[in-house]
């Protein structure tokens, strides 16, 4: 008996230590479940023991992931003169993009963005599934990367695992409970100070930090209900994020179709499946039903059964089931990124009508919200009639119209405003002598009176331009109508 016999022989649904779900699945035949694969018949979670992942697919992994990380840890340090790159200041109402402030003046921006970005997700998960999922949602890298690798190292691989749940609480257990949990807190803690430096900026978290919790308990009691948030999920809720919670392995069901690119087996390959043994029968597939794939899933699943909610497109089986393949002299890719309709007939990826009506939809938004970021002005100035008002004739000749004036500030720094006429003479007035000031994302409304010769007022309606400056900088060009008397009248 050869070494990969006997190694491969060991492994199967005989095995002790391979799930009970998967067992009834391969014992009775049955490929399609009634209930998500981490819940029992009596409704009780079925915990999830997935073996060490290894192989291609994960080594990239783990790089992309490191990659993300590091992206999410130094953004918050990074500032462009003095001002964060980053920073969604959801209390303020204020968003810092790629060092660009954003407030709530440009909601309609952030609406269309977030239009577009929702295309986007659709667009590409019509295409390729839920890559996404797999390979950039904080909860798969969080988990899979940092608390599972964390659990390996303390508890072992998924079989260890499996044995110290069974032994009773002795010293050793609780040791390794304790060293484990602890640095999943600690973790939380600190994942939960990370994204709080996005909503307040790293600067005001060292200064809240070095003043001490008292100083600032309302915030400090919310970083320790989400540091509880996190470690909740981490420790103790895991896949049931992605399967209950998140409403995207829901949305997939009427997200892909047949040419979409997931993560599937062959089965006109794989079937009909048969041990690994000496002499297999000639209608014997390529899969030799070793359980691998199911081992290493982290929601439970097997993907054999085809497509399902709970598949975030991690890869992992498809490592485990190449290294299975190796070992049998079989080729690679018995489970593989492929669509269904690659799976079936063979056939290449193709541009169907939906993905063109996607791709038009997102084209044409991207290119509209393109625009409005490239056209938005640092300052927004409004001239608007005042209410009820009309012309009036001044003592030197000349005719006046009041204005209501509303001035928002854009940027970071402070402006001292002064308007004058661009297109004919004339003198603006502001009522009551108000200054316009208008500090970093401020607002400032005033009244204004803006007289014109009676000579340079052409009927009842004239066009005038008005200039913004910011000192001696001209910041924007205003138009608005100015009303004078019937040709003819005095």
């Amino acid at each position: 008996m050869s070494d990969t016999f006997k190694e491969l022989k060991t492994i199967g649904t005989d095995n002790p230590d391979f799930y009970e779900e998967d067992k009834l699945i391969t014992e009775t035949g049955v490929s399609f479940r009634d209930r998500v694969t981490n819940i029992d018949k009596q409704g009780k979670r079925i915990w999830v023991y997935p073996k060490k992942p290894k192989g291609k697919f994960h080594q990239w992994r783990v790089v992309t992931s490191i990659i993300l990380i590091a992206v999410l840890v130094i953004l918050p340090f990074i500032k462009i003169n003095g001002n964060p790159f980053v920073l969604l200041d959801i209390l303020q109402r204020k968003f810092i993009i790629f060092g660009v402030v954003f407030w709530p003046q440009d909601f309609h921006i952030f609406a269309l963005s977030f239009l577009a970005l929702v295309v986007f997700v659709v667009l590409f998960t019509a295409v390729y599934g839920r890559i996404w999922c797999g390979w950039a949602c904080p909860q798969t890298i969080f988990m899979e990367m940092v608390f599972r690798k964390i659990e390996y190292w303390i508890e072992g691989d998924y079989k260890q695992q499996i044995e110290l749940d069974k032994t009773p609480m002795d010293g050793n257990k609780f040791l390794k409970r304790f060293a484990k949990h602890s640095i999943f807190i600690i973790l939380s803690f600190l994942i939960a100070n990370l994204f709080l430096s996005y909503i307040i900026g790293i600067d005001h978290l060292g200064l809240m930090v070095s003043e001490g919790p008292f100083e600032h308990f309302a915030t400090f009691a919310a970083v320790v209900l989400f540091s509880g948030a996190f470690y909740f999920v981490f420790a103790w809720f895991r896949e049931q994020a992605c399967t209950y919670v998140c409403p995207y392995g829901r949305l997939q069901s009427v997200l892909i179709d047949k040419n979409t690119i997931v993560v599937g087996y062959d089965y006109k390959r794989g079937e009909i499946r048969e041990k690994f043994k000496k002499s297999r029968s000639a209608e014997a597939g390529d899969c030799i039903d070793c359980g691998a794939c199911v081992r290493v899933c982290p929601t439970g699943i097997d993907i054999r059964n085809g497509t399902q909610l709970e598949c975030v497109n991690c890869t992992a089986c498809i490592d485990a089931c190449d290294e299975v393949m190796d070992k049998v002299n079989r080729p690679r890719k018995l489970i593989k990124y492929a669509s269904m309709e690659n799976l079936e007939k063979g056939t290449k990826f193709k541009l169907t009508p939906r993905l063109m009506v996607y791709t038009t939809i997102l084209v044409v938004l991207l290119g509209i919200v393109t625009y409005l970021m490239t056209t938005r002005s640092e300052v927004e100035a409004t001239f608007l009639k005042a209410k009820g008002s009309t012309f009036q004739y001044t003592d030197d000749n000349h005719i006046a119209n009041i204005y209501t004036l509303t001035i928002i500030n854009k940027t970071f720094n402070k402006m001292d405003i002064h308007l004058k006429l661009l297109d004919m003479p004339g003198t603006i007035k502001i009522i009551g002598d108000k200054k316009l000031s208008v500090g970093a994302g401020g607002i400032v409304d005033a009244t204004i009176l803006v007289e014109l010769n009676r000579n340079d007022v052409k009927g009842t309606r004239n066009n005038i331009q008005i200039g913004v400056y910011n000192g001696d900088v001209l910041i924007q060009k205003a138009s608005t109508g100015f009303t004078g008397p019937v040709p003819g009248m005095r």
